[in-house]
């Protein structure tokens, strides 16, 4: 059985049995556990069979393409089956496709390491390799507490987080979390920490601007570092984008006032570049618009281009310094199997490569130009509102009144129609496409989005159950 989207938001669907895409749907539904699913919506918008990948687009059972706007959660930089990154991965996987970091060490691993330190002037002279964005985002936060525990400072293990800030979903990242969709249903599993004001500039009142919403967040963190910075380890927060929180942007001076911040009351800065790393706004760190760099630095999706997972953090040589002991219990003891792997270390070697060769920072600002001209008259309608781009990364906001009912879902499913792979954060629309666009897939994508949200509001579906905000 498939399904046919021309009631797309209900759960009323027509079977069809020449589609290919009908079995694996079922057999997925009945076997695989979707994240960030409800599984109880799964009739009304069942999971895209893909079968193979070229360039920004996506291919399903059925032959139909779909252009990945969001780059498969924001991981893919250059595009599915990129010969660069396979040929890497191949040669690899034909020499050493794995071997524990724990007594060994292997070449993709070190250059890795030495590539991303140089990129940060060598101020984050070590790596530590993980999984996940989660992972990392724990890993920072054990380092910044041991570190002020081997420095005599084992009070320091609180740590601010920034509202609406989306850390991930492990229980030390939920902890900084400030999305109750994800955070609520495990409060009571978690750490206690302190919340500050969001940077965001869409709260700008009248005659204001971002960089005075960025003064006035910073003032927040500044009155509770003063009260408690003895208590505090670290502050963590989002450069330039709080991805989940409807890509919500602010001014480079906020990152500005938070190192001068966290410098004069000695806290550590944990900076989450996991989701805007890699070009995404527009330099290759997005701590680097603010002239700054972190304690910690965490990083992953964009890694290894959208192939492998791999995750990694990065650090000072005085933290590093710090776990130096012949005591073991004074080392960073954590691990997982996987960590360092050649495979995927070998996969990020090629999307460097892709950087140093290509010219790919320069490039994409003729690609943001591009589409910018191509969406100048969607960013003319008054049903949006805070129309906003950074990089390579466009978002606008639905007015309440014309996103009403399952918004996201219904612009999910309306898009599949028009060739276009999209999942909106509440009211939230953004594009995060490949670094592959030309004036035709900009003009293209300009029309295949206008298209879709036509179809959104044109509808006359009953469905008007709310949703939660995800990404």
């Amino acid at each position: 059985m498939a399904v046919d989207h021309a009631g797309a938001g209900s759960a009323a669907h027509t079977a069809r049995v020449d589609s290919r895409n009908g079995p694996w749907q079922m057999r997925s539904i009945a076997s695989v556990w979707h994240p960030c699913t409800q599984m109880q919506r799964t009739d009304a918008v069942p999971p895209l069979p893909m079968v193979r990948g070229e360039g920004p687009w996506l291919f399903d059972e059925d032959g139909h393409r779909y252009f990945d706007a969001n780059s498969s959660w924001w991981v893919n930089l250059f595009g599915h089956s990129d010969a660069r990154i396979q040929q890497a991965v191949t040669h690899q996987l034909h020499t050493l496709p794995h071997v524990m970091l724990a007594g060994c060490t292997h070449e993709p691993a070190v250059v890795l390491a030495e590539r991303l330190a140089a990129r940060t002037q060598g101020v984050l002279g070590h790596a530590f390799f993980a999984s996940d964005g989660a992972s990392a985002i724990e890993i920072a936060l054990k380092m910044s507490f041991h570190y002020w525990k081997n420095t005599g400072k084992p009070g320091k293990r609180e740590f601010v987080h920034v509202r609406h800030g989306y850390h991930g979903e492990t229980l030390g990242a939920l902890s900084v979390t400030d999305v109750a969709v994800f955070r609520d249903a495990y409060d009571a599993l978690l750490l206690q920490g302190h919340e500050v004001a969001s940077p965001d500039a869409r709260q700008a009142g009248a005659g204001e601007t971002a960089v005075d919403v960025a003064r006035r967040a910073a003032a927040d963190l500044e009155k509770l570092l003063q009260e408690q910075h003895d208590r505090i380890a670290a502050v963590i927060v989002e450069p330039l984008i709080q991805c989940a929180a409807g890509m919500a942007m602010h001014d480079p001076l906020y990152l500005q006032e938070v190192r001068t911040l966290c410098d004069q009351y000695g806290v550590h800065l944990i900076a989450d570049e996991i989701a805007v790393g890699f070009g995404r706004t527009g330099t290759f760190f997005a701590c680097e618009q603010a002239g700054i760099w972190p304690d910690f630095l965490c990083l992953s999706k964009g890694i290894t281009g959208g192939y492998l997972p791999l995750s990694l953090v990065m650090t000072r040589d005085t933290v590093y310094a710090a776990f130096l002991s012949e005591d073991v219990t004074r080392g960073f003891l954590h691990s997982h199997s996987y960590t360092g792997n050649a495979l995927a270390c070998s996969a990020a070697l090629a999307v460097l490569d892709h950087f140093e060769k290509d010219d790919v920072l320069h490039r994409n600002v003729r690609q943001a130009e591009w589409l910018d001209a191509a969406l100048a008259s969607l960013r003319e309608d008054e049903r949006i509102q805070h129309w906003r781009r950074r990089g390579m990364i466009w978002a606008f906001d639905v007015k309440p009144e014309h996103a009403r009912g399952r918004f996201a879902e219904r612009v999910h499913l309306a898009g599949r129609r028009h060739e276009l792979l999209i999942r909106p954060i509440g009211s939230t629309v953004y594009l995060m496409p490949p670094y592959l666009l030309d004036e035709g897939v900009c003009s293209w994508l300009a029309h295949a989005l206008q298209m879709t949200l036509n179809d959104v509001w044109e509808s006359n579906d009953a469905d008007a159950t709310s949703e939660p905000a995800v990404a």
